[in-house]
């Protein structure tokens, strides 16, 4: 099962030709097989549910946070102790440490009636004490395995303080860049999103969830389910209206894939889906989730969510909202507490019922004895890891260098020398120790901040003079420091302006009307530009920003993203040339605001764009196209990639259907002086179809490295769910048509070699 795992990730992501479909095969759900029966009850957990009490029973449904909020409102510590001590409590976030947690747990264990465990949840995002670069950044490697390292490396440390159970990832694709979630996310494409996903599960659980009960893994949740990344304006907890088809073609995949990989937990998200709540949204938790695809872990509310049916508007009261959620799907109750008050009254009155209750307590149980909690609850406290390893902070460099993109270069500005005798180093993040990007793990943040960039600098070129001006504080707002900014530059050889977002500026409840550069931070830009000087651009943030004006005088611009823990030395590695950048953009970066959406995945329209038309779809005062494409990044090297080549150029769609696959390959040349990475995109555009589809989908890729003058042929390999979609039928209607696509291989979103073929 491991190697067939294996085969099919690099059947997704584009590597050799292999048998089988890709990795949205799963995805799509085309098979349309009966759905998985729920494995029989285990003997112990049906012996377990017959000695609880219903108080007991809903307990477990209750997780309440320990001592960090990430949401209003909260308990106190010795409620969580006296909700364990009673047996009335099945999970609490935000606890971490060996000896804390054991103290709480031997509290559940020892001195409640039957003895149950407790989970213990934190929101893992990119990190524990290794922070990693956010997940934005990671999928601009466009290499799963860079976010398998992560999850690797965050399951060892959390587990072994007690932490059992990440909220992570999170899979919301998104066209939205106002959102400021989009920085835990892997951007604007289904594909793209679902192998991070599926490397992601696999690196916090281990391969199909096996190792859940190992001392170095932990259970993942995917999140938020669903269509969470279509907020309207890009507001936080926004209304989402989306159609059956969109939902199922664009939002679904990476859950499917998720749960294909073993998947423990899924939350629900805070938006409504076409006028339902997400938390009390039936279709989605129970008839998709878990008749449709056989769904066997639990779902969680996302923080105050169940309560917050009633805010909605969908729920009357707290009763109300405790009936809708246990109804619809949800199992466990993050931080409000309606099912644990209200629950037993709904019971008795017949507005839950005995099996749902005892099937949403049994989900979590079968986890609870999964991650071997039963039979040892504790963690060693002398094993407990308190600080990165040496390890662990090389690969967050190798992986903060990696997700880098560049994004301009002209005239060879990078790399930079290492022999120049003065570098000015200037910006409000040149000197700056914040650069872990959100959702950050507090005490790490603390105790290990990021690594400056002036630093860095310093270190890679050590027989250079390198300055420091701030020219601008970090919101923008006092431009006083601007003309110290400027001497520095005028007396160095080369000055590298570090510019961006603070990370508080992006992540939950951080949405941006203006996602320019905050404040006077393009002004610092145009002053250094005007010295005539050589400088270099890098751009820290944790979304797509509108680069303006100063774009075009500009030598040189590296998208660096959040980077984490080893920030300063994975962005000296790439302006130095000591690691060549291969990233690629998850995201197009739209030229202004107004041209929101701006995503490389839209449908056309019936008057698509034409520059001699007035009267078709387009601004007047913008080019059709975004400042940066998806896909988009260059390199220090050249590449050459062939026109794509297919195995055969007709197909019939019913043996599409049965299985049947056919090969495009394409060959890559590494046409410059120096070694770099490439990667191959393969997208797809079917001509004519009964519902629109995209103008290009991508449907494979593959990072590969090369030498100078050497090449590399990659093979894809293309299936129905690459050729199919969902139709807007709301039991699901998977459909592969008759009709020309076109294929379209190259470095890009924009590629423009393509073959045509025929599904007959």
């Amino acid at each position: 099962m491991r190697e067939l795992r294996r085969r099919t990730l690099l059947s997704a992501i584009g590597g050799t030709a292999v048998a089988g479909g890709s990795l949205t095969a799963a995805g799509a759900g085309i098979a349309r097989a009966a759905p998985q029966r729920p494995s029989p009850l285990d003997p112990n957990i049906k012996k377990l549910l017959g000695r609880m009490t219903v108080e007991e029973k809903l307990g477990q449904l209750q997780q309440l946070p320990w001592s960090v909020s990430t949401g209003p409102g909260g308990s106190e510590t010795k409620d969580v102790e006296d909700a364990a001590r009673a047996g009335r409590l099945g999970s609490v976030l935000n606890i971490f440490g060996a000896k804390s947690s054991n103290a709480l747990q031997r509290i559940a264990v020892e001195e409640s009636r039957l003895g149950i465990p407790l989970i213990f949840g934190l929101d893992v995002i990119h990190g524990l004490w290794t922070t990693f670069p956010i997940p934005l950044a990671q999928a601009a490697s466009f290499d799963p395995e860079v976010t398998r390292r992560d999850a690797e490396v965050s399951a060892k440390e959390s587990r072994s303080n007690g932490v059992h159970w990440t909220f992570s990832p999170m899979m919301d694709v998104t066209h939205e860049p106002r959102w400021g979630r989009v920085a835990e996310g892997c951007g604007e494409d289904p594909y793209l999103t679902t192998a991070f996903a599926v490397a992601k599960v696999e690196g916090y659980q281990g391969e199909d969830g096996a190792g859940l009960d190992s001392k170095d893994r932990i259970a993942a949740c995917a999140k938020h389910f669903v269509a969470y990344g279509g907020a309207e304006g890009g507001r936080d907890y926004n209304t989402v209206d989306v159609s059956e088809s969109r939902l199922r073609n664009h939002y679904l995949p990476p859950f499917k894939a998720a749960l294909d990989a073993g998947v423990a937990t899924v939350m629900a998200s805070f938006n409504t889906i076409s006028g339902v709540p997400a938390h009390g949204n039936s279709h989605t938790l129970t008839d998709i989730l878990y008749k449709e695809w056989g769904f066997e872990g639990f779902v969680v509310s996302d923080w105050n969510g169940v309560d917050e049916l009633i805010a909605h508007g969908f729920a009357e009261d707290g009763a109300d909202a405790a009936r809708l959620a246990l109804n619809a799907g949800v199992d466990m109750e993050m931080a409000s507490t309606d099912l644990a008050k209200h629950g037993k009254k709904l019971l008795s009155s017949g507005r839950i019922s005995e099996q749902r209750l005892d099937q949403a307590v049994a989900r979590i149980l079968r986890l609870k004895y999964a991650l071997g909690l039963f039979e040892h609850p504790y963690v060693d406290e002398d094993d407990a890891i308190d600080k990165p390893s040496a390890e662990a902070r090389e690969a967050a460099r190798e992986t903060a260098a990696r997700s880098m993109v560049l994004l301009k270069n002209d005239g060879k500005a990078l790399p930079l020398k290492r022999t120049a005798r003065s570098i000015a180093v200037v910006g409000p993040f040149g000197d700056s120790d914040d650069l872990l990007g959100t959702w950050t793990f507090p005490g790490a943040a603390k105790e290990f901040p990021s690594g400056k960039v002036l630093a860095a600098v310093k270190a890679a070129a050590p027989h250079a003079k390198v300055t420091y001006a701030k020219g601008v504080n970090a919101e923008g707002t006092d431009t006083g420091g601007i003309p110290a900014a400027v001497a520095a530059a005028e007396k160095a050889d080369v000055t590298v302006v570090v510019v961006g977002e603070p990370p508080v500026m992006s992540g939950e409840a951080a949405a941006r009307s203006d996602i320019s550069l905050p404040g006077g931070q393009e002004k610092l830009i145009e002053a250094i530009a005007a010295t005539g000087k050589p400088f270099v651009v890098v751009l820290v943030n944790g979304r797509p920003l509108t680069v303006g004006s100063w774009l075009k005088s500009a030598p040189a611009v590296l998208e660096a993203w959040h980077p984490g823990l080893e920030a300063g030395n994975a962005i000296a590695d790439v302006l130095f040339g000591k690691v060549n950048p291969g990233g690629k953009l998850p995201v197009s970066f739209p030229r202004t605001v107004g041209q929101i959406p701006c995503h490389y995945n839209h449908e056309s329209t019936g008057r698509p764009y034409s520059a001699d038309n007035k009267y078709t779809s387009k601004y007047l005062d913008l080019p059709p196209d975004p400042q940066f494409a998806f896909g988009h990044g260059l390199s220090y090297t050249d590449f050459e990639i062939s026109e794509p080549k297919l195995s055969r150029e007709r197909v019939s769609a019913q043996a599409l259907r049965k299985g049947d696959t056919l090969e495009v390959s394409v060959s890559v040349r590494n046409t410059g002086k120096r070694a770099g990475d490439e990667v191959v995109q393969l997208y797809v555009h079917d001509i004519a179809a009964s519902i629109a589809q995209p103008v290009r989908k991508l449907r494979g890729f593959r990072r590969v490295t090369l030498e100078p003058g050497r090449s590399k042929t990659v093979r894809f390999r293309l299936g129905a769910e690459d050729f199919g979609f969902w139709t807007n039928a709301e039991s699901g209607e998977f459909r592969v048509e008759e009709g020309a696509v076109d294929i379209y291989v190259g470095n890009s979103s924009e590629a423009e070699a393509k073959r045509r073929l025929t599904i007959t």
